[in-house]
């Protein structure tokens, strides 16, 4: 027994390993495809898109966005803002008290009027942050710092943009030409706000490279971190994670500063962000995940904004920084969903069932993600939709080939079998027949049931006819004896009074001796039925009809229920007759195997046994509902086929 189950087992990994090996191909080719960055794309888009989706946030009230506008400078009338418009701006910004002011303007070189003004400003504000650009361009060019501030009020305005264009990182600090170590003005910004109140700037614990403030560390970007691959990953960078809604931050003009039109709670212990809001400034940034005024674009400062305001959620709000898994756990990950789409396959037959369950881990693994990245996780999600869909889609192909194989070929088989059964019965009973014809057509006195034998003759070679028709698949005729066929495609319930009508005009012993008939044909509910179904539900009751007929002994009256009663659908057939002792003969089909034993009893036993009943019940399986056969009362016999009016999902 052991040796058995051992040898099952075998066989059906070996079973497995064969039906799933397309299936792991899939995998490795979409884990191949990852590796080379043909993924990336893909990944960065729904990267953003997931980022994009989030629920609105409040507004972050500890940042104050000052903008300089298209009206400020049509006011000022000169481009660049000169030098004494920014000092003035700062002087009463200083009135508010804030805590930190970020001036993301470049000043190098002096911008008349003004300049002395300004450097005087910067000279006696020891928290304002100026900005320069630390990192060469493709011409070499770098963008000094405002000379007047001492550099740990400097931070740089760099930004690390991906291969479509689109900030996806914050730069939070780098080697500049010179090989001196510099830092963002956001990192500036929220050291300088955290250091207020008594948070430190840290050397990271897990990874001593990183930063951290108190007990939160700022998670580096590496060069293949979620779906990048093979990134620039110099400097200390971290993923961008940006505050969503359409009001992350409150931004005030420049003329409302100059006029006064200000709350001063709005400024004071805040950090406040100075910078240009003008599209002739051009001071853009694309990202796909923030809504801005053009499609992908927003301004400079608001981006600085964001990268402020995640140090500084993080630590005060404990508000997610965005990590990545190991590279080791991101690709078990797809694996997994990998193997869940060949097993769909495996336990699911039917290609709706697969279509079904692709859709309902497709769905999965999206919300799966789209959850994980509100708590701060970045985790594949296109690999794991490539390796599901398809999966699934070879999986229905190849169901949908074999459907149709196993369709042709049990049709063959079918055919041959009927070839064989009518030449084996026309070798044999036939010829037989003929041979009783032949001498009872010579007697000088035919006998009487020599018309009863031709009409046999003639049904038997009917029969064969009409077999073979409905041997061809979705037939769309129901043959009935000799003579009469159905249409198919007519409504249910006429189909079933006309097998009715046709079965009692047989000449069955047990169908003379009716003298009541109730009957009732309602409209059935057929949509979910396809032909060789109703061609069935007609074979049913003809059969069982034939049944009463041929065993119902003294049977008088005859109900015939074809309806809906509740949810389901039904055809019953009663009678009041006296039952049969079965022989060693096998009834029919539909006979529903009607083997009964002569009792005293008026309410006898049935047998239920038999090929009759169980094609039944396979017709019932089919269905999705139920054959029973019981007593009368107070006696003969019910045979009922009930199956549900509306289609179920799993059949």
């Amino acid at each position: 027994m052991k040796r058995d189950r051992w040898q099952a087992v075998k066989a059906g990994v070996t079973t497995w390993g064969r039906g799933a090996l397309p299936g792991v191909m899939v995998i490795v080719a979409v884990t191949m495809a990852r590796l080379t960055g043909a993924l990336q794309f893909l990944e960065l888009v729904t990267f953003d898109r997931f980022l994009r989706l989030r629920p609105a946030e409040p507004m972050d009230e500890r940042i104050v966005i000052v903008s300089i506008t298209e009206g400020d400078i049509q006011r000022a009338r000169t481009y660049p803002i000169p030098d004494r418009e920014i000092a003035d701006l700062l002087k009463r910004l200083q009135a508010y008290q804030p805590t930190a002011i970020g001036l993301d303007i470049v000043r190098d070189i002096p911008v008349e009027p003004g300049n002395a003004e300004l450097t005087s400003v910067f000279r006696s504000s020891k928290n304002t942050i100026g900005v320069e650009i630390a990192l060469p361009d493709r011409s070499g060019f770098t963008v000094a710092p405002p000379p007047a501030l001492p550099s740990e009020q400097i931070g740089f305005a760099d930004a690390v943009l991906d291969a479509d264009g689109y900030q996806r990182r914050s730069l939070l600090g780098a080697h500049n030409p010179q090989q001196e170590y510099r830092f963002s003005l956001a990192i500036r910004l929220a050291e300088r706000y955290l250091a207020a109140r008594g948070i430190e700037l840290g050397n990271g614990i897990r990874d001593p490279d990183a930063k951290r403030f108190g007990s939160i560390e700022l998670t580096r970007v590496q060069s293949n971190s979620g779906g990048y691959v093979g990134a620039d990953a110099g400097g200390y960078q971290i993923l961008l994670n940006v505050r969503s809604g359409t009001m992350p931050f409150r931004v005030l003009s420049l003329s409302q500063i100059k006029s006064g039109q200000v709350n001063p709670d709005w400024i004071r212990g805040k950090i406040v962000l100075i910078g240009m809001m003008s599209f002739s400034a051009k001071d853009l940034v694309s990202s796909g995940a923030i809504a801005g005024i053009n499609p992908g674009r927003i301004y400079g400062v608001e981006m600085q904004a964001h990268a402020t305001s995640q140090i500084v959620s993080a630590v005060f709000d404990g508000r997610s920084l965005l990590r990545v898994w190991a590279d080791a756990w991101e690709y078990l990950w797809i694996v997994a969903w990998g193997l869940l789409g060949i097993s769909l396959g495996r336990f699911l037959r039917s290609p709706w069932k697969i279509l079904f369950g692709l859709l309902v881990a497709s769905v999965s693994s999206i919300g799966i993600c789209y959850g994980l990245i509100l708590m701060g996780w970045w985790v594949p999600i296109v690999p794991v939709l490539l390796v599901l869909v398809l999966n699934g889609a070879g999986l229905m192909a190849a169901l949908f080939y074999r459907h149709e194989q196993e369709l042709r070929l049990r049709l063959e088989e079918r055919q041959f079998a009927i070839e064989q059964t009518f030449n084996a019965i026309h070798s044999g009973p036939l010829q037989t027949l003929v041979g009783i014809l032949r001498s009872a057509q010579e007697q000088a006195t035919p006998p009487p049931f020599l018309p009863e034998l031709q009409r046999l003759n003639q049904e038997l070679r009917a029969v064969y006819g009409s077999v073979q028709r409905e041997a061809i698949a979705d037939e769309p005729h129901l043959r009935m004896g000799s003579a009469i066929e159905l249409a198919l495609q007519a409504p249910l319930h006429e189909l079933l009074y006309k097998v009715y009508c046709n079965t009692l005009e047989q000449e069955l012993p047990y169908l003379k001796t009716l003298k009541f008939k109730i009957v009732q044909f309602d409209p059935l509910n057929t949509s979910h039925l396809r032909l060789e179904h109703k061609r069935a539900l007609c074979r049913f009751l003809e059969e069982a009809l034939c049944n009463v007929g041929k065993h119902a002994i003294e049977a008088t009256r005859l109900t015939v229920i074809c309806t809906q009663e509740g949810d389901l659908q039904v055809i019953r057939v009663a009678d009041n007759g006296r039952g049969k002792q079965s022989q060693s003969e096998t009834l029919s089909l539909a006979a529903m195997d009607r083997e009964r034993e002569i009792t005293e009893d008026p309410n006898p036993k049935l047998q239920p046994s038999g090929l009759g009943t169980q094609l039944a019940k396979n017709l019932a399986k089919q269905l999705g509902g139920a054959f029973r056969r019981y007593p009368n009362q107070p006696k003969g016999t019910v045979c009922e086929l009930t199956w549900p009016a509306k289609r179920r999902w799993f059949w």
